[in-house]
């Protein structure tokens, strides 16, 4: 098998964002202008868990639904990366393994939980000053990370979406574009910078604060990538950030949440 030319990894690119979080940015960008030109930002909502039923199974149904196709994009990736692993000639220690080549495995489950915590840690704190910035600025909506209601079933639902989050946002946005911006021979800061602009794009419908810290949180993640080749640790920053943000509202009703 012969080695995708740039050509046909662009298109692939394209395909993959086009499904999942390059339409969220698109759709983002809409947002935002549908609220600055009803009121002014501030006077804005943004609500990240919905009800989706006020029939308590079929919201239960729907939300697991959402949570299971968002994740499709992501076996889409390493569907790709696997392929292309098999088709490297001399790859043979590799072959196969996208979840080995992203470090998207449980090979060191301890220094990944560490760094996890480190870093929910490092960009948690910052984000709720941000926030408050943010909101005090006027260039923030009120967020409000569930709107779900109370039923048995809300907090295992909340940590699923927290989960679904971090993995299609770290495998895709992180793992899987900087292997093919490196494809694309892109310089590693270039490669960084739109990745991280990608992960604020599709955080602008909550305001230009949340814009500017996913941002943020995104060179951070890229750069930390690029030193271990591991996304796990970022998965597990990501989903606790949201855990703690998804659950902590749904238990205690303070509207903060990165989304």
């Amino acid at each position: 098998m012969l080695v995708p030319s740039r050509r046909r990894l662009r298109l692939e690119v394209w395909i993959v964002l086009g499904l999942s979080l390059g339409q969220s940015a698109v759709y983002s960008v809409v947002q935002l202008l549908d609220k600055m030109t009803r009121a002014p930002l501030a006077q804005g909502t943004s609500t990240l868990n919905r009800s989706q039923s006020t029939r308590e199974y079929f919201d239960l149904t729907y939300q697991l639904l959402d949570i299971i196709f968002a994740l499709v994009p992501v076996l889409l990736v390493l569907y790709f990366l696997t392929d292309r692993q098999q088709a490297a000639p001399g790859d043979a220690g590799n072959s196969g393994s996208a979840f080995r080549k992203l470090g998207f495995n449980f090979a060191r489950p301890g220094r990944d939980l560490l760094q996890g915590l480190g870093l929910a840690a490092l960009i948690g704190i910052p984000s709720l000053g941000l926030y408050a910035a943010g909101r005090a600025l006027g260039i923030t909506t009120a967020i409000i990370p569930s709107a779900l209601d109370a039923y048995w079933w809300t907090v295992p639902v909340l940590i699923l979406s927290a989960v679904r989050h971090a993995v299609l946002e770290e495998v895709i946005v992180v793992g899987y574009l900087l292997d093919r911006f490196g494809k694309f021979g892109w310089s590693m800061p270039l490669a960084i910078a739109v990745s991280s602009l990608l992960r604020g794009s599709y955080h602008l419908y909550q305001g230009f604060g949340p814009f500017i810290g996913n941002a943020v949180m995104g060179v951070v993640f890229a750069w930390l990538y690029t030193r271990t080749k591991r996304v796990m640790p970022l998965v597990i920053a990501h989903a606790l950030l949201d855990i703690v943000a998804f659950v902590g509202f749904s238990l205690f009703g303070k509207a903060v949440g990165l989304g």
